[in-house]
């Protein structure tokens, strides 16, 4: 059907001023497409035009007719649709495009290839909101109709293309009558065609009128057509009709055919006798062979065709393309391997025969020399091929002649268009060929059929081969001739492709023998029967002819009471294959129905049996008269059954468990690691109190800390730790090692009672707290300025440092050793010195309150000290509260009454006094003051009375440090030398006169002590927040306890680094997770196949579920995802020197569950947290918290302890007993006696003896194994075992491993749990003879994989033979079965598969696979990989290459994936690399003095992990800059650059050019390393510089005062060019620093040529 174009027809396209541009268009009719429209408003109508006649725009009149009315129903207020049917996807293209450009409408387009099948009511439910026009496929619709997804009373219009079709029982007619016809509210019915009959033709006016009358009375239409047909005749194009006769085929060499044929019956003997040899138990070979057979027996037919019907030529192109398509010599399969090696041979015997007959070779046939009639005369071409190139001779050497050319055979089109391409008088036209998509080997994808038409109306294509697909519709306004070189065989056919001339003055040709009466008299009839029908339709009157009512025939129909969903006995067939389809499958076995009959007496009964995966098996149907009849009503009855059991949903589709499609996109990426939440910190109940307020006293719980070091003369006070609650056991009576630069000390906390404390010792506890915490991590004093004194925090009101959230004192200890048990008491005496100082501090607040410029006479503090009493005894130091003998000073801790700071005393400084020289010139930095005494009278404004006295060198107190992670010497406290010994940082010390400095009476073992409080306390409110999540999961078992430390691992991420975390127990918990959610869903639903079961435990067991369990139950709160900064450390009464205040736009403690607090961005840093102790986490923590936390309870208590903590996770997992008898009671029923022998001798093997034999036998048995009608297979127990084996193997690593790294466990775990390694069971324990199965594949396959197995490693090969899946299958199904025999004994299956799955791997034996250790080894030495990957034919041909320094090595693999391509290709890598000394071994440290071009490895590896943590912790999230992109001369220039053996590049290699530098911190770093890759030069490395000073340095235009500078140099070496140094300036860290060296790089790389910068 088609579309006027403006040029050639009065049907034009006005647009009106009161419409938009889209709605505007009206159309001009023509007159007789006003009379059609007309009748059609007011009936239903069939429309019977010529072809071109625009029949179309007549259907798009009605529509735009109906526009208005058929969005809203008024009776029920459902929305009308309009519905378009085409037969062909061509056409609803064509139309579809029509409808929408002619029209106001909605339109949308509907076809198998779109997945239309699949879809469910909500997916059809939107198509109908979102379209008011539906152009579809009648089976489409059909479908949609049955399955009660549509209804015809929500359709207001229903048009129907080449509507003759709806006969027999093609879709158009089960429409009608199975909906149309039943229906109380029909649509309206325009039909559309040019030839209103099926058949072949029509033989009397009586027949035509008779078919005539079916077709309107299935439609419920009357056929209405132009009487007067002047004006079609205008403005429709007609085609001239000629026949164009050649002369009758003749081939003269008779004896071709003879060869052929005994070639030919050779071959099909010997698979005949191939055939007999398969087994009978193997279905898929013998089935196999048929189809082998019959394709060669095809090939043979179409051969002899075209060499009846082509010529030589033709065939011989036939032969080569019957090669082409032969089947594959390379299976893995004998008998087919044999089987397709005799049928090319076959082809290629025939090829040889036609290449003999010719009489000069083969090649060059059809040059310009070419005698045509010599060539028909020695059978070369046939008459009628060349009639056929003549007619293409007649239309000269224009380019833009169309033809089509209708063919019979898809065999035809493709070696005629082969022919012709190979006509060098033809070669100005462009050929091609066009299809249907049969499943025939020769049949054209959609795709390409769309292309090529599109090329075909486009001109691109002038010469189109086509079989009978375009026969009808196609619309190409151009089309200049049509030729019907096969005869056409139904007046319908004739007439449609005489409709495909649409140019004026087109020509239709018909291809006729000369002297075949019997041609002669079949295009008669076709031309007799088109003028008896266009007669006879001329003549009907319409008024006067009465629709016939339409014959329903009785059907057999299966209906849903719900939905009114049906299928019927013919659709059902197809519906029970399409429920096998849903069925798991595997390479061996492909889940199908079978049928048996059974002849009795007259009628047929039919058997259906379905896959042993199915809901049911076998079901016997009602005896019928026909066989296909019987067949359906089983089918129909197997359809009622599926449908009542759930395996058929209401809309009769099968049930496919697939996760919760809503609940996925609600949670958009929970439980990954690429999606970050913001969460809040959750506060442990145990730190709070309310004794803050009490001034009558109050009772603590008392925690006596104390600390004993390995180095003995090292000693440390004791601390008490008071707390309103009591902790539990495991809380408050702990060990553990706290890590010093050179030493260790262990900690120790015991519980001690309780201790009452009255109202003054609180208040003095208090103060305490708030000096020496403020002194020691804080600040005692506020910030000085001109107007204002510098101000004594301490006397401001302190109550808002002491939360109700977090209240405890830290106090100071005696140690009492005057009993055998070994008692203490709170230090009062050293408390009170601490508050008698703060009470002089604040008597004294005034000190240096004034600035250096004030004039210091006025700055002198009231201080009444008599001159005579300075220096009064040489042996008395005068402190600003007291004179203290010189011999009692060392260890002395005081605090500096201008700083608030607090020292302790390292020695007098007996030759020196305030007068000295002011040590101001160290690093050659010069002092600005002459001495001390200059010094604190212009900084501080102090005047000193004892400016005599000698000064002391003070220890400087410091920031605390993280104590719990043994860096063993790194992170900056130290060097180690590689005999071990530790070297630490050189001390800084303090030079200050006496009077400046307050005594305080507590020991410096306090000071001491005091650094190893905050990571003592920070493990403790770990252990406090594990122990509350423990009180809030409530598990209680008397032989059950679970320690609050192994709660605490499953609350630690890695980010922690902490030396334990959630990675071992998260693995662990995984494995158990899986176990108990597939024995529970095994256990409860026995008629679940394997793939609903899987499809049920991902739901569970899935990330984005676990994250969702997780969240409701708060465990964000609980996780520990950062790294403890004991510099953020503040004890309660302390101020914090670091605040973070919260910028999260959140008010409450608790971060709300908003998509606002969900990013992906990757700047977004995770595990740094505010004030408020809101942080960033990835959402995947969560989900492995979940995991590790089952893992943690199983550990300590169990599976019933795991199943617990499951449980308060909502997790439903039941494990009842009463389910495990019945799956005892179920597989009891297989019948096992006929395999008993094969049984007890698997059992041998096993050693164990099953209960139950049945088990044993499901176990053993593959799903292709259907002769014995068992009706069950393995899968369903493979499914359970494979989760039993993962739990044991797991569980076995877990605790044999203990001291590994959780990755390695990892790797463990998956080198041991895998099907290939259970393959490899099956054969060491000869296993694999006792699979039930008839699968001749899969007997190939197994007896090769064991023959691998035996056979030596000789090291010819680098890729193994992989062992079949259904091997590995089998040992998981078999440890299932134990399980069940067993009931649910882990420990029993344990024992008996320990001994089958030995010896299970070592770390010492671990093998990554090799793809991995090529990118782990590439990764630790600093090199880059590429890789290529190319397919070619049916397998991957993988390149990977990898760049040395002055070697490019390459390593090439080939297999029939692209994994294992690349794999091969990085073992032959590894090889390459392992002959050069550069391997990865995990049994000796790499030495990077042993790889040639290693040099910098080491620190190429240590400076990657430093620019991921710098960049990371310097992107938060609340600060963003804007980015700065600079070319490099804006940069300042190297400190030094030097290059050592540069070689001169090539002129040849172009150098990349890559975008301006991004400057922000990080960027240069990225963009060196983006280059290396890309360029493939190994890693640059980095080696940093640091610089110490006293005097603070500054950088650049900031103010802001640094003592330590960075500098750092880079080195890259150049592949084949030598090595490049560069050195860039200081910088204030080591990321900025590695930043400007990168920078002076890039500009030496482009001074040199080898880099192009942009900008």
């Amino acid at each position: 059907m088609e579309v006027e174009e403006s040029n050639s027809s009065p049907l034009n396209h006005a647009a009106d001023d009161d419409q938009s541009p889209q709605s505007s268009k009206k159309f001009s009719p023509r007159r007789y497409q006003s009379e059609v429209y007309e009748v059609a408003r007011r009936k239903n109508t069939i429309a019977v035009l010529e072809t071109g006649s625009g029949k179309t725009m007549i259907a798009v009149m009605l529509i735009r007719d109906y526009e208005g009315c058929q969005t809203i129903n008024s009776s029920s207020g459902a929305k009308k649709l309009i519905i378009f049917l085409a037969p062909t996807v061509h056409l609803v293209h064509q139309q579809f495009k029509v409808i929408k450009e002619s029209t106001n409408c909605s339109v949308g387009e509907y076809y198998g290839a779109l997945g239309v099948d699949s879809w469910t009511m909500e997916r059809w439910e939107k198509e109908i909101n979102e379209h008011d026009v539906l152009v579809m496929t009648p089976q489409i619709l059909l479908d949609a109709l049955r399955k009660a997804f549509l209804s015809l009373e929500m359709v207001c219009l229903m048009i129907v293309d080449e509507c003759h079709r709806a006969n027999g029982n093609h879709p158009y007619t089960k429409i009608m009558k199975e909906f149309y016809h039943k229906s109380s509210k029909k649509p309206r019915i325009f039909g559309l065609t040019a030839s209103p009959v099926i058949k072949k033709g029509v033989s009397s006016t009586m027949d035509c009128e008779g078919q005539l009358s079916e077709l309107e009375s299935t439609l419920d239409s009357q056929i209405y057509t132009i009487k007067d047909i002047t004006e079609m005749e205008v403005c429709v194009p007609s085609a001239k009709e000629t026949c164009r006769f050649y002369g009758q085929a003749w081939f003269p060499c008779s004896d071709l055919k003879e060869k052929m044929k005994a070639s030919w019956s050779k071959v099909d003997a010997s698979l005949s006798k191939l055939q007999e040899s398969v087994e009978s138990n193997v279905n898929d070979m013998e089935d196999t062979i048929k189809t082998l057979r019959k394709r060669m027996s095809n090939d043979y037919t179409k051969i002899l065709y075209c060499l009846d019907d082509l010529g030589l030529i033709c065939t011989y192109e036939a032969v080569k393309i019957c090669l082409e398509n032969a089947p594959k010599c390379n299976e893995v399969i004998e008998l087919y391997r044999e089987g397709s090696l005799q049928c090319r041979c076959f082809l290629e015997e025939v090829f040889g025969i036609i290449k003999e007959s010719f009489l000069h070779g083969s090649e060059n046939f059809l040059d310009f020399g070419f005698d045509y009639l010599k060539a028909v005369d020695v059978g070369y071409i046939s008459p009628k091929l060349n009639e056929l190139v003549q007619i293409f001779h007649s239309f000269g050497r224009s380019r833009e002649v169309r033809c089509l050319i209708f063919v019979d055979k898809i065999i035809t089109a493709k070696v005629i268009e082969r022919f012709i391409k190979k006509v060098t008088s033809l070669s100005h036209f462009t050929v091609s060929y066009l299809t249907g998509s049969t499943t025939s080997v020769d049949a054209l994808a959609p795709k390409i059929q769309k292309e090529t038409l599109e090329l075909f109306c486009s001109g691109a294509v002038n010469l189109l081969f086509a079989t009978d697909v375009v026969e009808e519709g196609i619309h190409v306004l151009s089309c200049s001739c049509v030729v019907r070189f096969d005869l056409p065989k139904t007046v319908r056919s004739y007439v449609q492709s005489r409709g495909r001339a649409r140019q004026d003055n087109s020509q239709f040709i018909t291809m006729l023998e000369r002297g075949n009466k019997k041609q002669r008299d079949q295009l008669y009839e076709i031309v007799k029967s088109e003028c008896l029908l266009t007669d006879t339709a001329v003549k009907r009157d319409p008024e006067a002819c009465i629709l016939k009512e339409c014959t329903l025939e009785e059907t057999n129909v299966y209906t849903v009471d719900s939905t009114r969903a049906l299928v019927t006995a013919d659709s059902s067939v197809s519906l029970i294959h399409k429920y096998c389809e849903t069925l798991p499958r595997d390479k061996y076995f492909t889940p199908n129905p079978t049928f048996h009959f059974s002849y009795l007496g007259g009628s047929y009964e039919c058997k259906i049996t379905l896959p042993p995966n199915a809901a049911f098996q076998t079901l016997v149907g009602p005896a019928c008269k026909k066989s296909s009849l019987a067949k359906q009503l089983v089918c129909l009855e197997a359809c009622k059954q599926l449908h009542q059991m759930g395996a058929l949903n209401d809309h009769l589709l099968p049930v496919i468990d697939v996760p919760d499609v809503k609940r996925k996109e609600e949670a958009s990426g929970a439980g990954t690691t690429k999606r970050k939440e913001l969460h809040g910190t959750t506060g442990i109940r145990m730190l709070s109190g309310t004794w803050g307020e009490k001034l009558d006293g109050a009772i603590f719980q008392a925690y006596k800390f104390d600390f004993s070091c390995n180095i003995a003369s090292e000693l440390y006070s004791g601390f008490v730790f008071l707390i309103e609650s009591k902790l539990a056991d495991d809380v408050g009576n702990i060990k553990l090692d706290l890590y010093l630069l050179s030493k260790t000390v262990k900690a120790s906390v015991s519980s001690c009672g309780e201790v009452h404390l009255d109202g003054e010792q609180m208040e003095k506890a208090k103060c305490f707290q708030e000096f020496f915490f403020n002194g020691l991590f804080g600040k005692l004093y506020g910030t000085k300025s001109a107007r204002k004194q510098r101000e004594l925090l301490l006397e401001k009101e302190t109550r808002k440092l002491w939360t109700p959230s977090c209240l405890y004192l830290l106090l100071p200890v005696e140690t009492l050793n005057d009993s055998k048990d070994e008692s203490w008491r709170i230090n009062w005496a050293g408390i009170n010195s601490c508050v008698s100082v703060v009470e002089f501090l604040k008597r004294n607040s005034s000190l240096g309150s004034h600035q250096c410029n004030v004039d210091t006479g006025s700055s002198v503090p009231s201080r009444t000290v008599s001159s005579e009493t300075e220096c009064s005894s040489a042996g008395i130091v005068h402190f600003a509260n007291c004179s203290v003998d010189v011999k009692n000073l060392e260890d002395t801790v005081v605090v500096a009454i201008h700083t608030g700071r607090i020292y302790s005393v390292y020695e007098v400084m007996s030759n020196t006094s305030a007068e000295s020289p002011f040590d101001g010139k160290k690093d050659n930095v010069p002092s600005q003051y002459t001495s001390f005494s200059e010094y604190f009278n212009k900084k501080y404004g102090i005047v000193l009375l004892y400016p005599g006295q000698p000064l002391l060198r003070l220890k400087q107190s410091h920031n605390p440090h993280n104590l719990l992670v043994n860096f063993n010497g790194e992170g900056g406290n130290g060097k180690t030398l590689q005999s071990g010994i530790v070297i630490g940082k050189q001390r800084m010390y303090a030079h200050m006169p006496p009077e400046l400095l307050v005594t305080i009476g507590v020991p410096r073992d306090v000071l001491k002590s005091c650094y190893l409080l905050p990571s003592l306390i920070h493990r403790l409110e770990s252990l406090m927040l594990a122990s509350q999540l423990r009180e809030d999961i409530n598990y209680h078992c008397s032989s059950f306890g679970i320690s609050s430390s192994l709660i605490l691992e499953a609350l630690t991420t890695l980010r922690c680094n902490d030396d334990f975390s959630m990675e071992r127990l998260e693995l662990l918990g995984d494995s158990i997770l899986k176990y108990t959610v597939s024995c529970h869903l095994f256990l409860k639903y026995p008629k679940k196949h394997e793939g609903q079961l899987t499809n049920y435990r991902m739901l569970t067991i899935c990330n984005s579920n676990l994250h969702r369990l997780g969240m409701n139950r708060k465990l964000q709160g609980y996780i520990r995802d950062g790294a403890f900064d004991p510099c953020r450390w503040v004890a309660p009464g302390q101020i914090s020197l670091r605040p973070v205040p919260c910028n999260c736009g959140v008010e409450t403690l608790e971060v709300p569950l908003d998509s606002k607090f969900q990013t992906e961005d990757p700047k977004v840093v995770v595990g740094k947290s505010c004030d408020k102790g809101h942080r960033w986490m990835c959402s995947k923590t969560i989900s492995d918290c979940v995991e590790a936390l089952i893992g943690a309870y199983y550990v300590a208590g169990g599976l019933p302890a795991a199943l617990h903590v499951m449980k308060w996770l909502d997790i439903d997992v039941e494990l009842e007993p009463s389910l495990v008898a019945d799956a005892i009671t179920t597989a009891s029923l297989h019948l096992y006696t006929p395999k008993a022998n094969e049984i007890a001798v698997l059992e041998s093997k096993l050693h164990y003896e099953f209960s139950t034999k049945g088990l044993l036998l499901e176990a053993m048995t593959h799903a292709s194994d259907q002769e014995s009608g068992g009706g069950y297979c393995y899968e369903r127990l493979e499914f359970l075992g494979d989760s039993v084996l993962d739990l044991l193997i797991t569980r076995h690593l877990y605790h044999s491993h203990t001291d590994i790294d959780p990755g390695e466990l990892t790797d463990l775990r998956s080198a041991s749990v895998n099907n290939e390694s259970f393959a490899q069971v099956a054969v060491r324990h000869d296993l694999q003879q006792h699979l039930q199965h008839a699968s001749m594949l899969l007997l190939s396959q197994i007896t090769e994989y064991v023959k691998s197995l035996s056979e030596p490693d000789n090291g010819t090969t680098l890729q193994g033979t992989k062992g079949p899946k259904a091997l590995g299958d089998m040992v998981e199904s078999i440890a299932g079965a134990i399980l069940i025999d067993t009931k649910l004994n882990l420990d029993e299956v344990w024992t008996i598969f320990e001994p089958l799955l030995s010896p299970i791997v070592t770390p010492d034996k671990l093998e990554l696979p090799p793809l991995r250790e090529l990118i782990e080894l590439c990764d630790l030495f600093g090199y880059y990989k590429k890789e290529k990957c190319t397919n070619k034919g049916e397998t991957v041909h993988a390149e990977l290459t990898v760049q040395l320094k002055d070697v490019l090595l390459t390593g090439e693999g080939c297999d029939r994936t692209k994994k294992g391509a690349k794999g091969e290709a990085a073992r032959r890598l590894l090889k390459k690399l392992e002959e050069r000394g550069i391997s990865f071994s995990k049994k000796r440290k790499l030495d990077a003095d042993q790889v040639g071009d290693s040099s910098s490895l080491d620190n190429n590896h240590k400076v990657s992990d430093q620019v991921t943590v710098k960049d990371s912790s310097a992107l938060m999230v609340y600060k963003r800059r804007k980015t700065t992109e600079m070319p490099l001369a804006a940069q300042p220039t190297a400190v030094t650059s030097s290059v050592i053996d540069r070689k001169t590049s090539s002129p040849n290699n172009a150098a990349p050019v890559i975008k301006a530098i991004n400057m922000k911190k990080g960027g240069p770093r990225s963009a060196l390393f983006a280059l290396c890759m890309k360029q493939q030069w190994p890693k640059p490395g980095f080696k940093i510089t640091e610089t110490q000073s006293r005097t603070p340095f500054t950088f650049g235009e900031s103010s802001t005062k640094y003592f330590n500078s960075f500098v750092a140099q880079v080195t890259l070496h150049i592949p084949n060019s030598g090595l490049i140094e560069c050195t860039g300036d200081a910088r204030p860290d080591k990321g900025s620093s590695e930043d400007s060296a990168a920078v002076v790089l890039f500009q030496e790389l482009q001074r040199q040529g080898r880099v192009v910068i942009a900008g």
